[in-house]
């Protein structure tokens, strides 16, 4: 644990700074950047033992960031930083690939703790946080909330992202319905199964414009799975 690289994702200079200084005063190898394109850019040549994201970034949501990066395989546990209470957003936060909340303001002490138990729970050593790929090398895009395989691209609605991006989290794993329902809309909202089937549809047919995409597989009964 001494030593694991940390990415900090966080757009107001003096908490990243304040962040950097507490997790290096801990041994850790803090990582710092200010926006969502950033901290992507970063994950192409780091593999962090863990990410601190705050939700409200400038460029796009820390929720669908999670998600583009979930999508890529990373699977390094996922700390969220935000001001907002409500349950609806903590919930949301977990839907998308996140393991823990911290609300602001907090302590750095008490972050350093649970991020400590964040490492401990992830079961993995510092540099092997990283997984495969995405299947079909299909990209998430969280600040145009698309997906592209080389050069051509497609727009996605935020739900179609979401649904999407809980899809690749977990290539070849069949997703139940209430599962996937939990990811693309939010906490409460009331998901008819010609509904989601719907949205699926879409997505079907905007991942057969991107060559080499992989498809969407129906398990009768019981969800979908990508591969």
């Amino acid at each position: 644990m001494p030593g694991s690289q940390i990415l900090i994702v966080e757009d107001d200079a003096s908490l990243r700074e304040s962040l950097s200084i507490g997790l290096r005063d801990e041994g850790f190898e803090p990582i710092a950047v200010g926006t969502g394109g950033q901290a992507l850019a970063a994950l192409e040549r780091l593999e962090p033992a863990a990410l601190i994201i705050d939700i409200g970034l400038p460029d796009v949501d820390g929720r669908d960031l999670c998600q583009a990066v979930r999508a890529r395989g990373v699977t390094a546990p996922t700390m969220f930083l935000t001001a907002r209470t409500a349950v609806v957003d903590r919930i949301s936060g977990f839907n998308a690939g996140g393991d823990d909340y911290v609300l602001k303001p907090f302590s750095v002490d008490e972050l350093v703790v649970r991020l400590r138990a964040l490492l401990r729970r992830a079961d993995a050593p510092p540099g092997a946080a990283a997984g495969p790929a995405a299947p079909g090398a299909l990209v998430l895009d969280p600040a145009t909330h698309g997906c592209s395989v080389g050069t051509t691209s497609v727009t996605l609605t935020p739900t179609e992202y979401r649904v999407l991006g809980a899809l690749l989290a977990t290539p070849g794993t069949v997703l139940r319905r209430r599962e996937l329902a939990q990811a693309g809309w939010p906490s409460g909202a009331i998901v008819h199964d010609n509904t989601l089937d719907a949205y699926i549809a879409r997505l079907r047919r905007k991942l057969a414009t991107l060559d080499g995409a992989p498809g969407i597989r129906t398990a009768h009964g019981v969800g979908y799975a990508i591969e």
